[in-house]
């Protein structure tokens, strides 16, 4: 469930930021932090380092990124949407190791060789065809002998759940569908690996670090946040949304709370 945000060159990207989102980022930022701090500290994510966080969405790995660092270090991330930088500024503040600006994720408009960890996270399967090019943008951010570029992307199809509702399993075969339809590949994840050997890294860490989540009452998944896209590209209606907004209420009403088990796999790679 969870994805930050990276327009392709031809549509913009599908998930609608809110107040619900914004929770649903912090979530996953927390599990992050936790199942892959092996590979953050491996990368280089510790007190003094200089860190990239390309396509932050609003912030909220960023804030542990700085965290992280602490203020001998630095921490800058980059969105193409103006509402994501503006919510990651909030996210952040207080933080004066940290900053967030707009751009893409091939063109920052930071400088070269200057970072010692250059992140993106699930910006690649948002990028249709445009994942190698986006990686060796990365790659020249990072600091030569030595500076890491850090992935960490879905196997969306590989997502399971408890939830057993029929309209549920609607709304995600629809999203996947759409994202299709789009160009993009939600199992990129699969491939981390080699699009960092193909920008002439070595892959030091690949793994799949799934969390396992107990869904808490009001969490909805990117499907769901991109219900606006969905029905602009005919792939929902409006009363499809209405049924899925019952499946949803069903869901939150339930006495045990179900199961998440998506599949989320990180690439570590070093700049030679």
């Amino acid at each position: 469930m969870g994805e930050q945000s990276q327009p392709t060159a031809s549509t913009s990207y599908s998930l609608t930021l809110s107040e619900q989102e914004r929770a649903r980022y912090r979530m996953m930022a927390k599990g992050a932090a936790e199942n892959e701090a092996a590979e953050w500290t491996a990368a280089g994510v510790l007190p003094g380092a200089r860190i990239a966080d390309v396509g932050c969405g609003p912030g909220a790995v960023l804030r542990l990124l700085a965290e992280q660092v602490g203020t001998d270090g630095f921490a800058v991330g980059i969105d193409a949407d103006p509402a994501a930088v503006l919510m990651a500024n909030e996210e952040i503040e207080g933080l004066d190791q940290a900053e967030a600006r707009i751009g893409s994720a091939i063109d920052t408009g930071l400088d070269p060789s200057s970072y010692d960890v250059v992140m993106c996270r699930h910006v690649l399967a948002h990028n249709g065809e445009r994942e190698a090019e986006i990686v060796s943008h990365l790659v020249s951010l990072a600091a030569s002998g030595g500076g890491h570029v850090y992935l960490a992307d879905v196997d969306a199809t590989a997502l399971r759940s408890t939830f057993g509702d029929p309209d549920l399993e609607d709304l995600l075969a629809r999203y996947f569908d759409f994202q299709r339809a789009r160009g993009n590949d939600l199992s990129v994840g699969l491939r981390l690996g080699d699009l960092l050997m193909d920008a002439g890294l070595a892959v030091e860490r690949y793994a799949c670090r799934a969390p396992v989540i107990q869904v808490p009452p009001g969490m909805r998944p990117p499907a769901w946040a991109a219900r606006g896209e969905m029905m602009a590209d005919g792939f929902a209606t409006d009363a499809d949304i209405t049924r899925w907004e019952g499946a949803f209420a069903r869901l939150d009403a339930a006495e045990r709370r179900p199961w998440l088990f998506p599949a989320t796999f990180v690439a570590v790679g070093r700049h030679p």
